[in-house]
């Protein structure tokens, strides 16, 4: 129902943009955000937007540096990573639910995509 993308090797300081795209309409009515997880290591939560756009949140690590967007239109959410570090390296996954603080609690989560690889080599 989530189909995440975009992930790859980049070097620190560079950049990558993931894409979440979803055939479920529904999903336009519902926040989105990634989580991630990087080996060894409890899944966090990276970013998250409302349904409608206006609200987003960010985890202090990625403040600054990265940023969520989305296409209602096309039920499509966005992450545009900049300055990259390596420990930002980690399985990054979409996900959607009705609430926006669900998604920054990172658990009970109602729907999951397929991960994304991202690299960042130092």
């Amino acid at each position: 129902q989530l189909q995440a993308s975009g992930g790859g090797l980049v070097q620190a300081g560079g950049s990558l943009r993931l894409s979440c795209a979803t055939s479920e309409r529904t999903f336009g009515n519902y926040a989105m955000g990634w989580l991630r997880q990087a080996p060894g290591k409890e899944r966090e939560f990276v970013a998250a937007i409302s349904w409608s756009g206006s609200d987003s949140l960010y985890a202090d690590s990625v403040k600054g540096r990265f940023t969520i967007s989305r296409d209602n239109a096309k039920i499509t959410m966005n992450l545009q990573m900049n300055s990259l570090k390596p420990e930002d390296t980690a399985v990054y996954y979409c996900a959607t639910d009705l609430n926006l603080s669900t998604l920054r609690r990172g658990y009970g989560i109602r729907y999951w995509g397929r991960g994304t690889q991202v690299t960042v080599s130092s």
